[in-house]
């Protein structure tokens, strides 16, 4: 007897699609000799087996084109590794109580041989490539629905190659509705319907209550060829069949791995794509990809045009751009002095509330009283500063000293302004004013003509960015003088090094 498996059953096919299959279609020999429609559908599936298997054949050997193609071709060279007689993972049956599990393995045998064969050095990662690979179908759990990948004794069997997804499966609720019913002229525990397979069997029932009758008919004739199987062969098959639903009806709650991103699926059916210019400008560099085809010829430029391109290019030309190496200087020197703060770069003290259940990190960084590290992160940057609250009363405390918090002031009403509901920012904005840009204010800012004169015209009609330009010369004189002076001042360095030696007192 040969026993079914991966390796071996490629051609087996108990999934008929109902459209294919009517009593108008049946062979008129079957009915002129007398046969019943029972007999005549269980003859058509015996003598249709042969056909099905090439076409089996043919799909396994031309795969249609898919967005996933490249995935399933990886995932099954994987698996013929797995299933290589000598370097493979060992295929065994078991014996339990009154009964033998053919052609098994365990999760665990499956995570030691990833890590083994890919040089994995993390079995957690092992775990989730054979969790991705278990939810595409090409393994599956004997005694559960859904396919995920467990480091254990959890038995697991290989998908037969006609079920894999690389086949491009589109299986119709009627197929799913034939199965379901064959499933329950069954009497096997192991083939029992779960709640969801119970509820979605109804539901077809009512959907398709008018061919339902022939439905039932072809479920009964599949069953009538199963029970003639061998019953090692037979348990091997109705655990594949049930795998392949599984992935295309999952359990409610798990993904389903064969839905297709739109974007791909579109990509595919229309490869014939030219390539534009974002400027509108003909373009003689032509895409290697395979996707685009090379632009028609374009027309001869008109004067004008040639004009508008000249200006173009001449505007690209006076742009200002950094060099790749002062770009990555600059990603390095920010990474590198922010690694400290990032939770998950360097364990902090308390632990990481993103990854436990101690808040202790975040209160303290909420917290009116700053740390050694709070201040300490206040001298790389005046955004530090300003986006802390008790940051922001230091620096206010020391511009005080020096009789200069009109500015700090300014900007922190402007930035409050734009935090207004509408309704009160046109009192807000003469407010702010008359506090500190009106002549003879109280609390009078230095800024420059032009800021003032944009300033004069945006408050005509009042709104939330209306002293957006005097904010910014503002927050520019600050940075360039204010900021530095608290950075270098007696006031700021006593209070970094009274954190160093955790004490509270302050300026």
């Amino acid at each position: 007897m040969q026993i079914l498996t991966a390796s071996n059953a490629s051609s087996y096919s108990p999934v008929f699609h109902v459209g294919q299959l009517t009593e108008s279609r049946l062979p008129l020999a079957l009915c002129e000799v007398g046969w019943s429609s029972g007999e005549a559908v269980e003859h058509w599936i015996s003598a249709n087996m042969a056909q099905t298997n090439s076409v089996s054949q043919n799909s396994n050997g031309e795969m249609d084109d898919s967005p996933n193609t490249l995935v399933y071709r990886k995932m099954e060279d994987l698996i013929a590794r797995m299933q290589d007689e000598k370097n493979g993972i060992p295929i065994r049956t078991v014996k339990s109580f009154l009964s033998k599990i053919p052609s098994v393995f365990s999760g665990s045998d499956i995570v030691q041989w990833l890590v083994k064969n890919l040089s994995i050095e993390d079995p957690v990662e092992a775990l989730h490539l054979g969790t991705l690979m278990a939810a595409h179908g090409y393994f599956f759990p004997i005694s559960d629905h859904v396919l995920t990948l467990k480091d254990d004794g959890t038995f697991y069997r290989f998908q037969t190659p006609y079920f894999w997804p690389s086949n491009c499966w589109e299986p119709e609720n009627t197929d799913y509705a034939v199965y379901l019913c064959k499933r329950t002229m069954q009497n096997k525990a192991r083939l029992e319907l779960a709640d969801y397979e119970a509820e979605s069997l109804a539901r077809l029932q009512r959907a398709f209550a008018r061919k339902w009758e022939f439905i039932f008919m072809q479920a009964e004739a599949q069953a009538k060829v199963d029970k003639k199987r061998d019953k090692i062969e037979r348990k091997i098959l109705d655990s594949q069949e049930r795998a392949f639903w599984d992935v295309h009806r999952p359990v409610p709650g798990c993904v389903n791995t064969t839905e297709v991103d739109i974007k791909k699926s579109s990509r595919m059916k229309n490869p014939h794509k030219t390539r534009k210019s974002v400027y509108g400008l003909q373009n003689d560099i032509r895409s290697h990809s395979p996707t685009h085809t090379p632009a028609p010829e374009a027309k001869q430029p008109t004067v004008e045009e040639l004009q508008e391109q000249i200006k173009f290019w001449q505007a690209q030309l006076d742009r200002h751009r950094l060099k790749m190496s002062k770009v990555a200087e600059g990603l390095l020197g920010y990474t590198e002095q922010y690694a400290d703060y990032d939770p998950f770069l360097t364990t902090p003290d308390p632990s990481n509330p993103w990854i436990t259940d101690d808040t202790t990190f975040w209160e303290l960084e909420a917290s009116k009283e700053p740390t050694q590290s709070r201040v300490k992160r206040w001298g790389f940057r005046m955004d530090e500063v300003l986006k802390d609250p008790a940051g922001r009363e230091q620096f206010l405390k020391f511009l005080e000293s020096e009789f200069s918090s009109e500015n700090l002031r300014f900007w922190l009403a402007v930035q409050e302004l734009k935090k207004r509901p509408i309704r009160e920012v046109p009192s807000r904005v003469q407010e702010i004013w008359q506090e500190f840009l009106a002549s003879g204010a109280p609390s009078a800012i230095n800024v420059d003509s032009k800021s003032y004169g944009k300033t004069t015209q945006n408050i005509k009609d009042p709104g939330r960015y209306a002293f957006e330009d005097a904010q910014e010369h503002i927050y520019k004189l600050m940075k360039s003088d204010s900021y530095s002076r608290f950075i270098r001042s007696s006031a700021y360095q006593e209070l970094l090094q009274a954190k160093k030696k955790k004490s509270k007192n302050l300026f």
